[in-house]
């Protein structure tokens, strides 16, 4: 029989946006809640996030949409219990700020694929607090706006629920009974380790494992994947699910595009380049829903050590599928071919706009990217050269291809159709005005999406298919995108998955 130190309701182990809707949901149906943040400072990645939650018009158009996208990987049940919480969203937000003042605003948005009933889709969030500053409030914190606001209105929530909130205190083994039923579980306290009680149920929102090395070789070929924007997050939920029988599932896809690595090993994170509006096939202005589905220039091509361009730079939706192309292994020398691949751009495209984009979740890191691109090359992520002769001896390419591929590239943009890659037109913009750039470019995880497997109550099944009792899931840690993702949708499951764990732990009968 364990010995408690502390007896709680429910436990919640990770203090993100997911965490702290299933928090708040949980205290709000009666339960003594605690919240268990591993970090030193909340927020998990959640918060470098836009905040734009993908809500629904329609719960059976959302439905539709998000089983084409999952090609048959995820349960109908669990799509369902995404799918309607869609539709819910806007107003479950709406409710929780009502009383702080935020402006909360919507925009069409669409599904980023051209499947069934991708209009239905549209995007809410948070644009302001009244006596709020971001960066103020949250200095350690870089990435989109709206993130920060978001997670402001869940923490002013939980505040007025006098819900138990700890940081630095990571959960380290679940404790349970002989037949697998859930009871608590172990923390390192700043006073050493102690065991808390759960007597109606835990919550798992811990994130994903993109800061684990070891589960990242062991569940991806693709290496090396650097991390976007969280050291924290090293699958500790995930194995202490696995500790009582959890099944897994799709631990391959993560959510990842392609970047810079800072030239200082002590920097711990992938900078993703710039990051654009997403695009629809088809790439006209019929086909764009929302003011930010637009044509928008992409200063440069990527190109591998042989000089020749591997992919489509701006496919529908880069966040998600930029990392896939970099998976080109060569058998014979066990290399991947593309990586390290090289991201080219002429003096006129360094102009355009900072060519990478910082983000993390960190008190201890600081970097910012210079609105010219300047201070990158004399940092050396950007080499710089006179001729393309001259960058090709910098980078070790060939000089004939990587005039070829220049060449041709600028054929290309000249007739609007990339008939190689299928770039959209809108895209496209010559590399023809010395000097030339080149930055060394690496496949990014922003996070991983797969996890303990669940049911649409988010109660986390074994290898058996049956309910652990008492454990529940929330967030990133087995997310319900199990093939291709949809903008905006982990914000959505984090509060839909958020809700459902937290009333149903809630709903537990008491032990």
């Amino acid at each position: 029989m364990t010995e408690f130190d502390e007896t709680f309701d429910v436990i919640v182990v990770g203090y993100g946006f997911a965490g702290a809707v299933a928090a708040i949901e949980a205290a709000r149906a009666g339960a003594k809640v605690l919240v268990l943040e591993k970090a030193p400072d909340p927020g998990g990645i959640s918060i470098c996030s836009q905040g734009a939650i993908c809500c629904s018009t329609n719960p059976d158009e959302a439905f539709a949409y998000l089983k084409e996208t999952n090609a048959g990987r995820i349960p109908d049940d669990v799509i369902r219990t995404l799918s309607n919480g869609m539709a819910e969203a806007e107003g479950f937000l709406r409710e929780l700020a009502d009383s702080t003042g935020a402006e909360i605003t919507t925009r069409p948005r669409g599904g980023n694929y051209p499947f069934t009933h991708r209009e239905t889709f549209y995007y809410c969030h948070v644009d302001s607090i009244p006596n709020f500053d971001p960066q103020a409030f949250f200095p350690h914190v870089k990435g989109r706006v709206g993130g920060p606001y978001l997670f402001r209105i869940l923490q002013l929530k939980l505040d007025e629920l006098g819900v138990d909130v700890r940081l630095a205190t990571p959960a380290k083994r679940l404790i349970y009974t002989t037949d697998r039923e859930v009871r608590g579980l172990v923390a390192q306290t700043p006073n050493g380790l102690r065991y808390f009680e759960a007597r109606q149920g835990v919550v798992l929102s811990s994130g994903g494992f993109e800061a684990n090395e070891g589960m990242k070789q062991e569940y991806w070929q693709l290496m090396p994947v650097l991390t976007a924007a969280n050291r924290y997050n090293t699958g500790d939920g995930i194995r202490m699910a696995q500790e009582v029988g959890a099944d897994l599932w799709h631990m391959w896809h993560f959510h990842g595009s392609y970047g810079f690595r800072h030239p200082d090993p002590a920097y711990p994170y992938g900078i993703r380049v710039k990051r654009f509006p997403d695009w629809v096939p088809g790439n006209t202005e019929a086909d764009m829903i929302g003011a930010d589905m637009v044509d928008v220039p992409v200063a440069w091509i990527l190109v591998n050590r042989d000089g020749k361009r591997f992919m489509n730079e701006q496919p529908p939706y880069l966040q998600d599928t930029g990392a896939r192309p970099f998976e080109d292994l060569d058998t014979v020398t066990q290399k991947f071919r593309n990586i390290p691949a090289w991201l080219i751009c002429d003096e006129e495209g360094r102009k355009l706009y900072p060519l990478g984009n910082p983000a993390y979740n960190d008190r201890d890191v600081q970097m910012e990217w210079s609105v010219d691109n300047l201070k990158e090359v004399e940092m050396g992520i950007l080499k710089r050269a006179d001729t393309l002769e001259e960058l090709a001896d910098i980078t070790g390419m060939p000089a004939k291809t990587l005039k070829q591929t220049i060449e041709r590239w600028n054929t290309m943009t000249g007739a609007r159709n990339d008939d190689e890659l299928g770039r959209p037109p809108g895209s496209m913009v010559p590399i023809a005005s010395p000097p030339f750039y080149a930055g060394e470019i690496w496949p990014i995880v922003s996070n991983t999406q797969g996890g303990p497997k669940h049911d649409g109550k988010q109660r986390i099944i074994d290898v058996h298919g049956d309910p652990i009792l008492r454990l529940y899931a929330a967030g990133e840690m087995g997310s319900c995108f199990g093939h291709l993702y949809l903008a905006g949708g982990n914000i959505a499951e984090c509060l839909i998955s958020g809700w459902t764990a937290g009333r149903g732990a809630a709903a537990e009968r008491p032990v």
